[in-house]
């Protein structure tokens, strides 16, 4: 009864010894080759605003929308939905390699950028937020989020940082332009064709 015991407790031993090994196997180290993993990320944060002559509510019903992205920063491909509902967690809309809606209020929405194969994940995200400041008037808040470590060094990080203030805050302008009631005028030569992800890989 022992040497069976003896043997059982052997054999168990055994089995989770190889169920170990063959996990870590199939685990690839950090930092491996197409390991999207970044092993040391430096978040850096991008916060624009503008002021609207329009009510919160009114300005977030027309450039809240998930797809609204494809007006106001002149997408010439435009914006679908590509798995859920617009303005549902878990919407996904084709812009940049595609987007995930992952919060939101009633005035506001944050989106992320799915990670790619091969490259390492900079953790994007976007919020753009509508704010009340009196009964008639309101800013919208649009804030970048990413990690820049992988950019070779300041002057680099700080190029970048200037390409996408630059981006984002024409598409302000444009929300501004539409939620007043005006109409955009053409996209700048160039300017449109990227998707609003596009810049930020």
């Amino acid at each position: 009864m022992r040497i069976h015991r003896a043997r059982t407790a052997a054999g168990c031993a055994f089995a989770v010894a190889c169920l170990t090994g063959a996990g870590n196997a199939q685990t690839p180290p950090a930092g491996a080759s197409g390991s999207v993993v970044v092993a040391k990320p430096t978040y850096t944060s991008i916060p624009m605003e503008i002021t609207v002559n329009r009510p919160a509510a009114e300005v977030w019903k027309r450039i809240g929308k998930y797809c609204d992205v494809a007006e106001w920063l002149q997408i010439p491909t435009g914006c679908a939905i590509t798995s859920g509902k617009d303005g549902e967690f878990g919407a996904v809309r084709t812009v940049g390699n595609g987007e995930v809606l992952v919060s939101k209020t009633e005035l506001s929405y944050t989106y992320t950028q799915t990670p790619k194969e091969g490259q390492p994940y900079n953790l994007y995200h976007g919020t753009v937020d509508v704010r009340p400041l009196t009964a008639t008037t309101s800013k919208i808040v649009y804030t970048l989020f990413f990690d820049n470590s992988m950019l070779p060094d300041d002057a680099a990080r700080a190029a970048d940082r200037a390409r996408r203030t630059e981006r984002f805050t024409q598409a302000l302008q444009n929300m501004k332009i539409l939620a007043e009631g005006g109409k955009l005028p053409p996209a700048p030569a160039g300017g449109g064709a990227t998707a609003a992800g596009a810049p930020t890989r």
